[in-house]
C-alpha cells in the first residue's frame, strides 16, 4: 500500500493500487460452467433427469387420471393458457397424475415447474421445489401483493419459458400467496387481463383436509383466506378424482374416508364421530397410553432403529406443537445410540438494555425454529425447517436420518424422494421467526435447522403417504 501523493486526492487516503490477476489465484476453468450463461434457475429446470420407470406412467392412468391428463396436456400443447384445480380425497392418485404430466412435457423438451405449498410435498414430485422458494413469495403478505422477483430475474425468465406449473396442496396455502404470484406473472409476460400471464397452471389439493393456517384466526377468517374464496376461483377448470386407489381392497374405509370429508358422516352427541374399534388403541386416562400408541406405531423399535426405510414409514401425528415435542423427546430416550446435544446461541437483536435475560430466550421455541436444546442419536429421522439447497432437495420438510456428528456439521443421509440416499452436511445457521408479531423484540437463533420426526404435525406431514400413522 502508498499514500497517494499531495493533490491526488483526500489527504490521507490509501489506495489498494493493485490488480486481481497480481493475487495467487486459481485461473478459471471456463469449460466447468456447464451454464454457459444460462440463468440458474432455467438450468435447473433443464437438467432435471426424466426417471426411465416414469415414461409408462401415462399407460397406467385409470379413466378420471386419463380424461384430467388429456385435458391438461392438450392446453400444454396448444398453448391455450387455461387455469385448472384438481380437486381430489387423499389416495385418489394426484401425485400419480403430476408426475406423468411432468414426465410427458419435459419428454418433450419443455419446461414444467413442479410446486408443493408443504416440503414434504414436493420433495415427492421429481424436480419439486416449495412454491415460496420456487416463487419467491413473501412470507408475510397482504392482498395486491407482488412475489420478490423482478422482470429481469432467472425466475422471471423461467416462468416465461415454461409451459406447465403445477402447485400441489394449494388448499393450504393462502389465497393472497396465489394472488401475489397471478399478479407477478400478469406483470412479467406482459398480458395484464390473463390469469397467470396466460400460462397453463395446475393447482391441487383436498379442501377435505388441511386448511391455510390463520394465527389466532376465526373459522370465517379461515375460511376466507382459502383459495376458494379467492377471485381466481372463478377462471380455475374444476376436475375431480374420486377413485380411490389406495384403498381399492378396503371399499368400506375408502367411503368412510369420503363421507367423514364430506360432512356427511353421523357424528355423536358432542359433534365428535366414532372411528371403528380396529383402528383405536384402547385409552384408558392414564400416563400410559401415549406409550402404547408408541409401541403400536413403532413395535420391535430396538431391532429396526438401524433400518431408515423402517423408522421413515412410520409417525405420530399431532395437531399441537407442544405434544409432538412431547413425543419426540419420549421418543429419543427410547431409541438406543451415540447421542449428541446441541444448544443453541440466542439473542434478542434490539435489546441493547438486556431487558429479555439468557435463560428466558433459550425457554422460548417460536414455530419453524428447531429448540435450544437438541438431542440426537444416530440413525434417529430429523426433518428439515429451512430452505438450505432447494434444488437439491434440501428444503422445509424434507426428511433424513443422521448418520453421524460434527462439532459444527449434522452428517445426514436424505431418506425420501429423487434425492433418497444422498448424504449431506448440515451447518449451524441464524435463524429467526417468520412472524415478526410473535414477540416485542426481534429474537434470532443460532442452532442446527432440524427437528425429530418420529412425531410431526398434521400440517408438515401433508402430501405424503406414511404407511403406518398413530393420531
Amino acid at each position: 500500500m502508498s499514500a497517494r501523493e499531495p493533490g491526488s486526492g483526500a489527504p490521507g487516503h490509501v489506495s489498494m493500487r493493485k490488480d486481481i490477476r497480481s493475487f495467487p489465484l486459481l485461473e478459471i476453468d471456463e469449460e466447468l460452467d456447464t451454464a454457459n450463461g444460462v440463468p440458474r434457475e432455467i438450468f435447473e429446470e433443464s437438467s432435471i433427469q426424466i426417471d426411465q420407470e416414469h415414461m409408462a406412467l401415462s399407460d397406467s392412468l385409470n379413466t378420471e387420471q386419463r380424461a384430467i391428463y388429456d385435458e391438461i396436456l392438450d392446453a400444454v400443447n396448444n398453448k391455450e393458457g387455461k387455469v385448472f384445480f384438481v380437486d381430489g380425497p387423499g389416495g385418489t392418485g394426484k401425485t400419480f397424475l403430476y408426475k406423468a404430466l411432468l414426465t410427458t412435457v419435459r419428454s418433450q423438451g419443455k419446461i414444467a415447474v413442479a410446486t408443493a405449498t408443504s416440503g414434504v410435498a414436493a420433495s415427492i414430485m421429481p424436480g419439486g421445489r416449495t412454491a415460496h422458494s420456487r416463487f419467491k413469495i413473501p412470507l408475510s403478505i397482504e392482498d395486491g401483493a407482488y412475489c420478490n422477483f423482478t422482470k429481469q430475474s432467472g425466475t422471471a425468465k423461467l416462468l416465461r419459458m415454461a409451459s406447465l406449473i403445477i402447485w400441489d396442496e394449494a388448499t393450504m396455502t393462502k389465497r393472497q400467496g396465489v394472488e401475489a404470484l397471478d399478479n407477478s406473472m400478469r406483470d412479467v409476460l406482459e398480458h395484464p387481463d390473463l390469469p397467470f400471464g396466460g400460462k397453463t397452471v395446475v393447482f391441487g389439493g383436498d379442501f377435505r383436509q388441511v386448511l391455510p393456517v390463520v394465527r389466532k384466526g376465526s373459522r370465517a377468517q379461515i375460511v376466507d383466506a382459502s383459495l376458494c374464496r379467492s377471485y381466481l376461483w372463478e377462471c380455475m377448470r374444476h376436475l375431480k378424482l374420486v377413485r380411490n386407489m389406495r384403498a381399492q381392497s378396503d371399499k368400506w374405509f375408502a367411503e368412510y374416508l369420503l363421507r367423514v370429508g364430506n360432512g356427511t358422516e353421523e357424528v355423536t352427541c358432542d359433534d365428535g364421530i366414532r372411528l371403528p374399534d380396529d383402528m383405536c388403541v384402547p385409552y384408558s386416562g392414564k400416563d400410559k397410553d401415549l406409550n402404547t400408541l408408541i409401541d403400536h406405531v413403532f413395535p420391535m423399535l430396538d431391532d429396526n432403529m438401524s433400518d431408515p426405510n423402517n423408522i421413515t414409514s412410520r409417525a405420530i401425528l399431532s395437531s399441537r406443537n407442544d405434544c409432538v415435542d412431547t413425543i419426540n423427546a419420549k421418543m429419543i430416550d427410547r431409541f438406543r445410540g451415540e447421542e449428541m446435544v446441541y444448544h443453541s446461541f440466542d439473542s434478542a437483536e434490539d435489546d441493547p438494555h438486556n431487558y429479555y435475560p439468557l435463560e428466558f430466550l433459550n425457554s422460548l421455541t417460536p414455530n419453524g425454529l428447531p429448540p435450544h436444546v437438541l438431542k440426537l442419536k444416530l440413525n434417529c429421522p430429523i426433518i428439515l425447517l429451512w430452505n438450505i439447497d432447494p434444488a437439491n432437495e434440501l428444503c422445509n420438510g424434507t426428511r433424513l436420518v443422521v448418520r453421524g456428528f460434527q462439532r459444527n456439521a449434522i452428517d445426514a443421509e436424505i431418506v425420501l424422494g429423487q434425492h433418497a440416499g444422498t448424504r449431506v452436511f448440515l451447518p449451524r445457521i441464524p435463524l429467526c421467526p417468520s412472524d415478526d408479531e410473535m414477540f416485542p423484540f426481534r429474537f434470532k437463533r443460532k442452532q442446527f435447522p432440524v427437528r425429530l420426526s418420529f412425531a410431526m404435525t398434521i400440517n408438515k406431514s401433508q402430501g405424503q403417504t406414511i404407511p403406518n400413522v398413530g393420531v
